[in-house]
């Protein structure tokens, strides 16, 4: 109710304003006509006779009572017309008071419109930013997925890398190993056939032949000898450990292994060896 009031006290005001000025009008118009006299008649000569006083005042307070019924209709006249003034202050002021609670329902309505188009736009961007966030997430975690795919197919094939190439080293191991024991084989076989012994005696013979006897030398020479060579048969060292000649000896001794070089190879590659001992004896 206060609302109403404070939102329409101009109208209110008017009308009450106006109904005042109205009453006070009317109040003015009757005071006027109760205090003028009636109006005198002049008489008009004519010919009359000797009425009765009766008659007389009979005749006058009729005239009064015309001039109080023509003053009470000129106040109804302007109480109604007063009325009317009332009756079209406050439909002006209801229909002031009606259009401007129209333009505040208009307004009102304008707002909840816009209350609610703005509760629309914010729950649009809300539903849009989770959808955002929904896809970001699921992208992220496709990308997580895809990426642990990824990592576990790199981890696969570097285990299968790992367990060809442990396979492929266990074969080659298995292949050296085999092949070892194949040469193994083959070098005993060799060892103890009699190309070894054929293979020693070239050797010896070999630096026996380079070998320059020198004059202290003694009959029954027998020296133990160690050689040391490459592949090719080059000598790179040459010691005697032991022997029973002197110190010339066992130099000539030396010096004639360094002239054999390079010594005769093997006719069979297990045969060779890069040091090797034999028995310096000469005269045998």
């Amino acid at each position: 109710m206060s609302g109403f009031l404070r939102e329409h006290s101009v109208p209110i005001v008017f009308s009450v304003l106006l109904h005042g000025l109205l009453a006070a009008a009317l109040l003015f118009t009757a005071l006027i006509s109760v205090q003028h006299a009636p109006v005198s008649v002049q008489p008009i000569p004519i010919d009359a006779v000797v009425v009765d006083s009766q008659v007389l005042h009979a005749a006058q307070r009729a005239i009064a009572e015309q001039q109080a019924s023509a003053a009470a209709a000129a106040a109804a006249a302007q109480a109604k017309q007063v009325e009317q003034a009332n009756r079209a202050a406050d439909e002006a002021a209801r229909s002031a008071a009606a259009a401007k609670a129209e333009e505040a329902e208009r307004a009102e309505k304008a707002a909840a419109e816009e209350r609610a188009a703005e509760t629309q736009r914010a729950d649009e961007a809300k539903r849009a930013d989770e959808a955002k966030r929904a896809e970001q997430a699921k992208l992220a975690e496709d990308a997580k997925r895809a990426d642990e795919a990824k990592r576990a197919a790199e981890a696969k094939q570097a285990e299968d890398a790992k367990r060809a190439a442990d396979q492929k080293a266990k074969a080659e191991r298995e292949a050296e190993l085999r092949r070892q024991m194949a040469d193994e084989e083959h070098t005993n076989a060799v060892q103890s056939s009699p190309l070894r012994d054929q293979y020693m005696a070239r050797l010896q013979s070999r630096i026996q032949s380079a070998w320059i006897r020198p004059p202290s030398a003694r009959v029954g020479l027998d020296c133990l000898v160690e050689v040391t060579q490459l592949p090719g048969g080059e000598v790179t060292n040459a010691e005697v450990t032991q022997c029973n000649g002197d110190a010339a000896t066992r130099e000539s001794i030396k010096n004639a292994v360094y002239r054999a070089s390079p010594l005769p190879t093997p006719p069979d590659p297990a045969l060779f060896s890069r040091t090797f001992a034999f028995h310096f004896h000469p005269d045998q």
